[in-house]
């Protein structure tokens, strides 16, 4: 006979497995459903469109179609003619109330949060919101004050939501700089902190 301590190790080991199991499974089974949600958004958008014509729907196509459809929108708005239409088409929004004020969030929050079109510079630690607490700041431009004191400009965004935030004004003295790329802060604030590099040049300032 099996006392009862092995017994309790079977059923210890068999409810970690499926744990593990469990916790191995569930971003799969996310992943999948979030690909197949957005390959079928643009499938409904297109496949409508082209089904009368060919008789049969392909899946995925209407995402192949429509990536194309945006790199040619990117490659055409990119040139003297493209970015000329887009600055008349946002005038003619601007008169519009509402439309304005939604599209100028929208390009304001796009803009913001392009790896490639932040207008981030880098990445700084500021004591935020209490000292001896640290936060990170995205520097977005600098301006000197009236007493010559060097100033940056920072937003600091939230977590795991990136798209509120503050905008700061600090002296340079007040930050310490840190060695994270701009993609390296933005991974590490939307994973609030799981993802920081394993070593930062962030230290403890002593009492003052």
């Amino acid at each position: 006979m099996r006392d009862k301590n092995y017994w309790s190790t079977i059923r210890t080991s068999i409810r970690n497995k499926l744990i593990a199991g469990t916790l191995a499974l569930i971003p799969v089974v996310i992943t999948f459903f979030f690909l197949k949600a957005f390959v079928g958004f643009f499938d409904n958008i297109i496949n409508p469109l082209l089904e009368p014509y060919m008789g049969f729907r392909i899946p995925g196509l209407g995402l192949i179609i429509s990536l194309l459809a945006i790199y040619l929108l990117g490659l055409f708005i990119t040139n003297i003619l493209g970015r000329s239409l887009l600055v008349f088409l946002e005038k003619w929004l601007n008169y519009i109330p509402l439309v304005r004020t939604v599209y100028q969030t929208s390009k304001q929050i796009a803009s913001a949060f392009s790896l490639t079109q932040t207008g981030f510079e880098r990445v700084v630690f500021v004591e935020y919101p209490r000292t001896g607490t640290w936060t990170l700041g995205f520097v977005t431009g600098q301006s000197k004050g009236k007493d010559g004191t060097d100033f940056i400009h920072l937003f600091l965004p939230t977590t795991p939501n990136p798209t509120s935030g503050w905008a700061l004004f600090v002296s340079e003295d007040d930050v310490i700089p840190t060695d994270m790329t701009v993609e390296q802060g933005l991974k590490a604030l939307i994973s609030g902190g799981a993802l920081t590099p394993p070593v930062t040049n962030l230290y403890v300032r002593p009492k003052k």
